[in-house]
């Protein structure tokens, strides 16, 4: 199956819903589409890929009209809740006396045991090695057997690694048998990151999409704090109960059960039906989807528009590693943004707060660091809820810039307070209360910036900037980047604090900097836009800065001047 072009010459308008209905561009059976026309048609406008997903949403005025797609997403995003589930509890546990009788190393001197910095490391950054290959290594699932039950085979792989890791029993290799569990349950998480942001990102319409790609790190961040609150509640339990750390391992079993009986409700990408030429079920998807009739003419509008947009992605044969290295469709600058942008959030320094918070505030002299670690996880949970407000109402390159600088400020206030001023004698000394309060203060602030702005809208970029035929791809080198950054930290972070403790902090701050210009000058609005809007984007070659301007070229009205945006000297005037 190809496509065909039906041009209707008409009058322009202002009006971007107008044009979109008078440039239609309709899709027909035929054999006449080469791979040059359409790159070409692309570049020279010629092509119009109309963003009908609009027409449909802006029939719906009331916000109970989308209840269904946002439940849907919702049960899409549980699957963050299991990489949030592990970010939360897994480092509270290495202070529980019965997991260090179980896998920690025991000193005779002392009469007790103890974890060394690599078997810290080691234990903590296991799941996310494991996941940074399983989120390449199962990233055709998706584009083979379909988004749903790539997930739930994922998810068996995840259940699988928790088996092993909870009949672990009491004896001198026992914490080998654990980092081999937590790899395995890692590899499949690493399946389930690639999978669940793509088929967020190709379920949710347009304009609802940054908030409902966002429910994937409201997810995360509800792990997060469950997490510590159920360390908080076992580090009570006797110092022989292995329920010190077993609870929460077998709870993992529960959270897999959730994320599989919810995709069960949760219908097929649309998009990935047309690929496989399912039309008909692409059909009953965007019925359920917009909850409108199958016959709906807007919805008919939408699946035609799809079937042309992914027909012609199939014409660039675009598939394999090799075409992450393709300068044609831009590409090689995307999958280089995604990376980049995947780099920047694990380096803002939050992953440092959620591994080792435990650890982190018992440095700073508080008696009980599990309670300040909760409070710190109800931040970065409840934070989460202004994201759905942030990135419905500002451009992603606003939230990101903000963001950023907010982090820069309250990081370097952080590592200032604690190289200069936390350590009253020396680090061997007692602590200055007043400083770990105001670190605890902008450690807060920090997290609650972080939860807000760069924890969900990295994804929100990545999972709409690729093409459809290589998006699996793409999406899954991004969350193995993501999780490789997030082991590198959370392996070296007891080696480095130990030998530099608190001016750690400025490595982060340098690492906001960079983010700050990199956001500013590389980083593309798309808000609003459709998947097939964000292709044109690319493809127009517009300078980052001057993306918050851009229109497609079917919502394009008699004013917009092509030539005068691109080449325009104007840098500040509009960034947000």
């Amino acid at each position: 199956m190809s496509v065909e072009m039906d041009y209707s010459s008409s009058e322009e308008t202002n009006n971007p819903k107008i044009n979109a209905e008078k440039e239609y561009t309709k899709v027909s059976t035929n054999n006449n589409v080469t791979e040059v026309f359409y790159e070409k048609a692309i570049k020279d406008d010629n092509v119009v890929i109309p963003n009908t997903e609009d027409l449909l949403y802006d029939e719906k005025t009331k916000w109970k009209d989308h209840i269904g797609i946002l439940l849907i997403s919702l049960l899409i995003s549980f699957g963050g809740f299991l990489y949030g589930w592990d970010l939360g509890y897994v480092g509270g546990l290495l202070g529980m006396s019965n997991f260090k009788q179980y896998f920690g190393t025991y000193d005779a001197s002392t009469n007790s045991y103890y974890f060394s910095n690599a078997k810290t490391g080691a234990i903590v950054a296991m799941f996310t090695f494991g996941g940074s290959f399983g989120g390449i290594i199962l990233s055709d699932l998706p584009n083979k057997y379909g988004r749903k039950i790539a997930l739930a085979a994922v998810t068996g792989i995840y259940v699988i690694g928790n088996l092993v890791q909870i009949t672990c029993t009491k004896h001198k290799h026992a914490w080998i048998q654990l980092i081999i569990g937590r790899l395995i349950a890692g590899f499949g998480y690493g399946g389930v990151a690639s999978t669940a942001p793509l088929l967020l990102g190709e379920t949710a319409p347009a304009k609802l999409r940054s908030i409902c790609v966002s429910f994937y790190q409201l997810s995360v961040t509800l792990g997060v704090f469950l997490g510590k609150c159920t360390n908080y509640s076992t580090r009570s339990y006797a110092d022989s109960n292995s329920g010190q750390w077993r609870v929460q391992i077998g709870l993992c079993f529960l959270w897999a059960l959730l994320v599989i009986t919810g995709i069960a409700f949760v219908p097929e990408s649309a998009r990935y039906y047309v690929q496989q030429d399912r039309i008909e079920d692409a059909r009953r998807t965007l019925s359920i989807l917009n909850n409108v009739p199958g016959d709906d003419p807007l919805l008919q509008r939408e699946l035609e528009t799809l079937i042309y947009a992914i027909e012609a992605e199939k014409l660039v044969k675009s598939h394999g590693f090799k075409d992450l290295f393709s300068t044609r469709n831009k590409i090689i600058q995307r999958m280089t943004n995604g990376i980049i942008l995947q780099s920047c959030q694990q380096l803002t320094g939050s992953i440092y707060f959620l591994y080792y918070g435990t650890i982190v505030f018992k440095a700073v002299g508080l008696s009980n660091s599990y309670v300040t670690s909760i409070i710190i996880g109800f931040v970065n949970f409840g934070s989460t809820f202004f994201t759905f407000f942030f990135v419905h109402k500002w451009g992603r390159r606003g939230v990101l810039l903000v963001g950023a600088i907010v982090m820069f400020i309250c990081m370097l206030i952080y590592a200032l307070v604690g190289s200069q001023k936390l350590y009253l004698h020396g680090t061997s000394g007692p602590t200055s209360k007043q400083a770990g309060n105001v670190m605890i203060a902008f450690t807060c602030i920090s997290i609650f910036t972080y939860s807000t702005t760069w924890a969900p809208l990295t994804f929100v970029v990545c999972a709409e900037s690729y093409p459809l035929s290589i998006k699996s791809l793409c999406m899954s080198i991004n969350i193995g980047v993501h999780l490789i950054w997030a082991s590198m930290i959370s392996f070296f972070t007891p080696f480095i604090t130990d030998a530099i403790h608190f001016y750690y902090g400025f490595l982060f701050v340098g690492c906001l900097i960079f983010s700050i210009f990199f956001v500013y000058f590389f980083v593309p609005e798309t808000k609003d836009l459709t998947l097939e809007e964000v292709n044109e984007l690319w493809l127009e070659e517009l300078p980052a800065w001057k993306t918050s301007n851009w229109v497609p070229y079917a919502r394009r009205g008699g004013n917009y001047d092509s030539a005068q945006q691109k080449n325009s000297k104007k840098r500040f005037s509009k960034f947000l």
